[in-house]
């Protein structure tokens, strides 16, 4: 296993993290037995960051994760990274009861790692006036928490500005080679680092998919490599290739799908890749893109909309369920631009029609004529009972 250094505190981070959003499941829930068997391996393997959150598994992953660590007296073998879910919560008391609640969930006395979960520009400025950098600050003094981080899911032209509004430790980004220009992108991840702040990178995979057999025009690239690659070499030797990243979380739930990460995460060098396999891994981004349904690169100039739709957030998740067949793509799409991750409505239905954004489009594409297809395609009659639903089992509360 490999490590790499938190700018800020010289703590050496594995650079393959366990993500435990996505344990093997039983009839439901987490198949125990198997999960702490994997976990434990990967432990021993040198994995010593494991990233949970409130509402994973159903609420269940942090209980489950503190567990298996007081279980098997690792607790302080292991860096845990857990967040805040600022929707559920209004004051910094409340903020203070979400940590308490947390820390016994995970039978520990402090949280290594803890993040603001899923912000956005709006999203800051509203924790912000709830008293977010004061619950911090308090956090961090008493010990319950020893770095303070965020994880985006916004406009890329917001995220330097959260960047540089408190003095963070670490920040965590969607980022794969589909992604250079969505949300935070390269641009984000350099910006990051160069403030000193450690990056931890979700979705290397996109969810799996580009783990998954690539279209036959993919193939065609990764087959003029000069060294074999398997689809997930690929995309995480790629990641792990700049030496802005420090962790890359894997949502790990199979036996041999481990062992393949772990295989990749002790020799995946930043700068290791060569010049040529770096660009085959931009043909291969434009490969993928051409198979989209939208032909979007996530470039965001089309942003703000007046009306305030995320244009390149809609198309991504348009793309996700066609392209990747990603199941959750409409679960996502309505939790982030149905306003549960978001101040207001961001949905493809919100489009009125202003054109505005046609100007704008490196690409050409036909923004609101796609947009219809987005909201026929992703929303419906049950777009607001689901959007209540998730609302009322993320207890998200009113702005």
């Amino acid at each position: 296993m490999l490590y790499r250094e938190v700018p800020k505190t010289g703590d050496k981070l594995s650079i393959l993290g366990y993500g435990c959003m996505r344990f093997p499941t039983r009839m439901g829930t987490i198949n125990e037995k198997p999960a702490e068997q994997q976990m434990m391996h990967a432990l021993e393997q040198g994995v010593n960051y494991f990233d949970t959150a409130y509402h994973y598994h159903n609420r269940k992953s942090e209980p489950f994760l503190g567990r298996v660590l007081s279980k098997n007296r690792c607790r302080d073998r292991v860096k845990i990274a857990t967040k805040l879910p600022h929707w559920m919560t209004r004051t910094k008391n409340e903020m203070d009861r979400v940590l308490d609640e947390q820390l016994k969930r995970l039978q520990t006395d402090r949280i290594d790692y803890y993040l603001i979960h899923a912000l956005n520009g709006a999203l800051w400025e509203t924790a912000k006036q709830h008293g977010v950098i004061e619950f911090i600050e308090d956090a961090l003094a008493q010990g319950k928490i020893l770095n303070a981080g965020f994880s985006y899911h916004g406009l890329a032209e917001d995220f330097t500005g959260i960047v540089d509004d408190y003095d963070w430790h670490f920040c965590q980004i969607q980022y794969n080679f589909l992604d250079t220009q969505n949300q935070a992108g390269t641009a984000g991840l350099k910006y990051a680092a160069s403030r000193k702040l450690a990056v931890v990178v979700m979705e290397p995979l996109r969810g799996g998919n580009l783990a998954r057999t690539a279209p036959p025009e993919v193939k065609k690239i990764w087959a003029k490599a000069d060294q074999d690659r398997t689809p997930v070499d690929w995309a995480l030797s790629w990641i792990w290739n700049w030496p802005e990243v420090t962790v890359v979380l894997s949502g790990m739930n199979d036996d041999a799908h481990i062992a393949e990460n772990l295989k990749i995460a002790s020799r995946a060098m930043p700068g290791s890749l060569t010049a040529d396999e770096t660009a085959l891994v931009g043909e291969a981004a434009d490969a993928f893109r051409g198979v989209m349904r939208v032909g979007c690169t996530g470039c965001q100039y089309c942003m703000p909309c007046p009306a305030g739709v995320n244009i390149p957030g809609c198309f991504d998740m348009y793309n996700s369920r066609h392209a990747f067949k990603d199941k959750s793509a409409k679960l996502m799409y309505l939790f982030h631009n149905g306003v549960v991750a978001t101040e207001n409505p961001a949905m493809a239905s919100s489009c009125v029609q202003c054109e505005k954004c046609l100007d704008k489009c490196p690409q050409h594409l036909p923004i609101p004529d796609l947009l219809k297809d987005v909201e026929a395609d992703m929303e419906g009659r049950f777009t607001r009972p689901l959007i209540w639903l998730i609302k009322r089992v993320m207890k998200v509360k009113p702005r």
